[in-house]
């Protein structure tokens, strides 16, 4: 950092190099996280693609628990690049990690589906995504420390900002994507072969990113330790034997990482699924919804992080935090009243109600070979629906809307299509729309709104975390010291959040209970964030040293 630089008798980089920094380190991180979100993006051709069961609620988790698979993998991404960045240096090693995303990701748009070959497509998937996630592990610690590195104690909030910024930067670029393709490619078509695109792309994004990194210098302060002969001899271990460390990491984990990986991921992929899946609105229009939401509040960020530089890095961390804890169910009941009012008017005028024995779904049944019971099937048809239920211990299966009985057909319970489609034509005569849903103006606005408002608060709580981490450690372990944490959070508590939150709604039949994963989580990481992140993490550390 500034003050380590003028310390070790570096030369101080000019406004010219810290800007080259920050747009080599942005971009870099914009195209990394395009590479990994692409997958989740796609997650409704993904699945019948590579996991097809003829069961969209099984094809959906299946695809979120891959995407998880990936986020597994970061911590191990996160020790072994965090290792090699505090002892080789930044800037080779995150050149590194986003030469292994780009590759891997292209990889995904070569496979053939498992039509085609079987159980190695899946298999192939999962590979893939391993290799995506050791990436991820590596990148954003080194794009972080790199750019806090560079800049002065004053702006280093704004400045490392733009790397937060950027994350979401790259699930905007990801939709635009998508956008543009469906805009050239007509939709049958997409949907066999022109998803690939976006993932081949990746080789492109791949080589301006090189392009550009390889323009720059190793960071000062690196430069300076290993000049000095300062470098760790195993920053792994001396993470956890650095005085004061292990309560650094288990603050970064649970009161900075838990809090933001779970609001940033219930803001744009819970949001997205949500609206996709059980509002049921059309592809396109969710598409252009959250590519402008995106866009509008990446510049969040750089206002959360320049405010950081005034108030400090805790502020803004906990006031989003306790916002959301009491904006995200209600922001969420928002969205449902303007994406599909009809099916929340219906939902109030015919309730529905099932009656039966063994009532409980089991989401992966068919995957484990596992006999579904006669009421979980009609439970799961409904969920996937977006059909919310009461349900009620009977002797006979029964299901009916309001005080309105309706017949279940014997074979609802052999064939999923015919029980889908059937419930939902019998559901119609009572007010529930299934057609896909193209709201009106206001509607979408309001949409756009609430998008917004949860982008503000993924800002608050993440704008200023990469100043913020970066202060908290010893420079000559802060590579590993920071990933560790950061990508353990990140990849378990947010990376199976779609995953968990959609087996929730799946076992409970409520379209927003997998919220209180999210709520609990946040709620755990405040206490731990007002009781552990330091007013001036700096000073905290110097007392340590």
């Amino acid at each position: 950092m500034a003050s380590e630089v003028a310390a070790a008798g570096q030369r101080e980089p000019t406004q010219k190099e810290i800007r080259l920094v920050i747009a080599a380190s942005s971009a870099g991180t914009i195209f990394e996280w395009y590479d990994f979100f692409i997958y989740g993006t796609l997650f409704y051709i993904i699945g019948p693609t590579f996991f097809p069961s003829g069961n969209p609620t099984l094809e959906i988790l299946m695809v979120w628990a891959t995407f998880a698979i990936g986020f597994g993998f970061r911590p191990v991404g996160a020790i072994l690049f965090g290792f090699l960045g505090d002892k080789l240096g930044r800037k080779y090693t995150f050149l590194v990690t986003v030469t292994l995303m780009g590759i891997a990701t292209a990889g995904v748009g070569l496979i053939p589906s498992a039509e085609t070959i079987g159980l190695a497509a899946p298999l192939i998937v999962i590979f893939l995504r391993i290799l995506q996630g050791l990436a991820l592990g590596g990148e954003y610690g080194g794009a972080a420390i790199y750019v806090a590195e560079h800049a002065p104690t004053e702006k280093r909030g704004y400045y490392t900002s733009y790397i937060q910024a950027s994350v979401a930067g790259g699930f905007v670029l990801s939709i635009g994507v998508i956008l543009a393709c469906r805009f050239l490619i007509p939709e049958q078509a997409f949907n066999d072969w022109g998803w690939r695109v976006p993932f081949l792309l990746s080789i492109l994004l791949l080589v301006i990113s090189l392009w550009m990194r390889l323009k720059l210098n190793e960071s000062p302060v690196f430069q300076a330790m290993k000049a000095a002969g300062e470098t760790a001899g195993n920053p792994f271990v001396e993470s956890f034997t650095y005085p004061g460390n292990k309560k650094r990491i288990f603050v970064a984990l649970f009161g900075i990482t838990g809090v933001l990986t779970t609001i940033w991921y219930t803001a744009f992929f819970s949001g997205m699924s949500f609206l996709r899946g059980p509002m049921n609105m059309e592809a396109r229009t969710v598409d252009i919804i959250l590519f402008l939401s995106g866009l509008i509040a990446m510049s969040f960020y750089l206002v959360v992080g320049k405010w950081s530089d005034r108030v400090g890095r805790k502020k803004p961390i906990i006031v989003g935090a306790l916002l959301s804890l009491l904006l995200l169910f209600p922001a969420f009941w928002g969205l449902g009243h303007f994406a599909n009012p009809g099916l929340t008017e219906a939902a109030e005028a015919n309730p529905v109600r099932v009656e039966g024995s063994a009532c409980s779904t089991d989401p992966f049944a068919e995957l484990f070979s596992r006999e579904q019971s006669d009421c979980g099937k009609i439970l799961e048809t409904l969920t996937s629906a977006g059909v919310s239920y009461t349900l009620v211990d009977a002797s006979d299966l029964k299901l009916s809307a309001g005080s309105n009985p309706i017949v279940i057909d014997p074979s609802w319970l052999e064939d999923g299509a015919a029980r889908s489609s059937g419930i939902r034509d019998a559901l119609s005569a009572y007010g529930y729309d299934f057609a896909k849903q193209q709201p009106g103006m206001i509607s979408i606005l309001g949409i756009v709104a609430i998008l917004l408002v949860l982008g503000a608060l993924s800002a608050l709580t993440y704008g200023s975390v990469a100043a913020l981490l970066s202060e908290m450690f010893p420079a000559k372990i802060r590579y590993s010291s920071m990933s560790i944490p950061y990508h353990i959070g990140a990849g378990y508590l947010g990376g199976f959040l779609p995953l968990i939150a959609g087996y929730i709604v799946a076992r409970s039949g409520d379209i927003y209970a997998g919220l209180w994963y999210t709520w609990v989580v946040v709620a755990f990481g405040v206490v731990v964030a007002w009781w552990g992140i330091p007013n001036d993490p700096e000073a905290a550390l110097d007392e340590t040293q």
